[in-house]
């Protein structure tokens, strides 16, 4: 079910990335569920195996049996090894998870009757063992948006699989596309920020940048459509940006600004795709197209170097020596818990859009 805070509006089950992708023991993840806790956020765990699952699920930190996890990016349903191993997940954990995340495939484009076949005979087979949760295919692989979204108005029959829109994903795909149409052969991700023709490049690259809220929410419109619940990766992104220590351009905080050498109007940063506006933006849109009990919002923001002194929570690390790593997690965390309030505030302002009490402050 979706939540009813106080100021009567509506948010959908609010979900953040629970994984250590810091070193160190598993105090890291005491601390991630102490934290999402005192949040009210609930976990999408990483997890490759079911054992892997068992483990991670006794750092549960709402205790609602209402998880997302997201699966290895290797697993396809076109495999019938795929489809049984989603379908153990399923009936092992039925009652703790609300959605198993999966990739996409380039052979949606390729095998598109073959990967509808899979998909039906996956969907028989959780029909057959009573499952409960929803498989929501990931956007991941770059397909053309089209692409994608015919996929579903194909298989819009099945109960059990949806959409996982994830935006940073659709907003590089468009800032790529946007700025190849205008420079050939050119793509803005392998621009780097210290590039010394970017000032003359920059206010193309900005321009593309800009685009990316556009084709999202046109994404959002075409499944909505469909009437089926969608999941939501929401992460920011740049072409530009160097943040990430996995070395993508996006799973970005949406306050990130990114950082250039000069002055372009009038600051010495750009701003990325999405921004406090644009998650507003999208998180409105969903509300509007589907409703609240029918969409689930995760925040998919990689570690941002930086460091949070430990403070009440010093006592989980007692054991350390070194607490860099244990600062550096809690750093991660309050960025992924500034995210949340943006998203908690953009419901409100979707549900009440006349009332500015709430206003976030950077």
């Amino acid at each position: 079910m979706a939540t009813t805070f106080r100021g009567s509006f509506t948010c959908p089950r609010v979900f953040g990335l629970f994984q250590k992708r810091i070193e160190g023991d598993d105090a890291l993840l005491e601390l991630a569920a102490l934290r999402f806790r005192e949040a009210g956020l609930r976990p999408e765990f990483y997890a490759e195996t079911p054992m892997e699952l068992d483990l991670l699920l006794r750092y549960e930190p709402m205790h609602e049996k209402h998880v997302v996890v997201h699966l290895g990016r290797d697993i396809s349903p076109l495999e019938e090894g795929g489809r049984s191993l989603i379908e153990d997940f399923a009936l092992r954990f039925g009652e703790h998870i609300f959605g198993l995340v999966i990739h996409d495939q380039v052979e949606i484009a390729s095998c598109h009757d073959d990967y509808i076949i899979a998909l039906r005979k996956m969907e028989s087979r959780l029909e057959e063992i009573g499952a409960d949760p929803y498989v929501f295919i990931e956007y991941a692989s770059g397909l053309e948006p089209e692409i994608y979204l015919n996929l579903f108005e194909v298989i819009q029959d099945l109960r059990h699989v949806s959409a996982c829109v994830d935006v940073g994903h659709i907003g590089l795909w468009q800032t790529r596309r946007d700025y190849a149409l205008t420079h050939p052969g050119k793509d803005v991700c392998e621009i780097g920020p210290q590039d010394p023709r970017l000032p003359e490049m920059v206010e193309d690259i900005q321009s593309s940048v800009r685009s990316a809220v556009g084709t999202v929410l046109r994404v959002i419109r075409a499944l909505g459509r469909l009437g089926k619940p969608l999941h939501f990766h929401l992460h920011d992104g740049h072409p530009l940006s160097t943040f990430s220590p996995f070395g993508v351009s996006d799973h970005l905080s949406f306050i990130e600004e990114i950082p250039i050498p000069f002055d372009y109007l009038g600051k010495g940063y750009l701003y990325t795709m999405f921004g406090p506006g644009g998650l507003s933006k999208i998180v409105a849109e969903s509300l509007q197209v589907l409703g609240p009990d029918a969409l689930s919002f995760s925040l998919e923001i990689h570690p941002r170097e930086g460091r949070l002194p430990l403070g009440d929570v010093f006592y989980l690390f007692g054991h350390w020596k070194d607490k860099t790593n244990a600062e550096r997690m809690n750093y991660w965390l309050s960025v992924l818990l500034r995210n949340h309030k943006l998203v908690l505030e953009a419901c409100a302002m979707a549900s009440s859009p006349d009332d500015r009490v709430l206003v976030y402050q950077q």
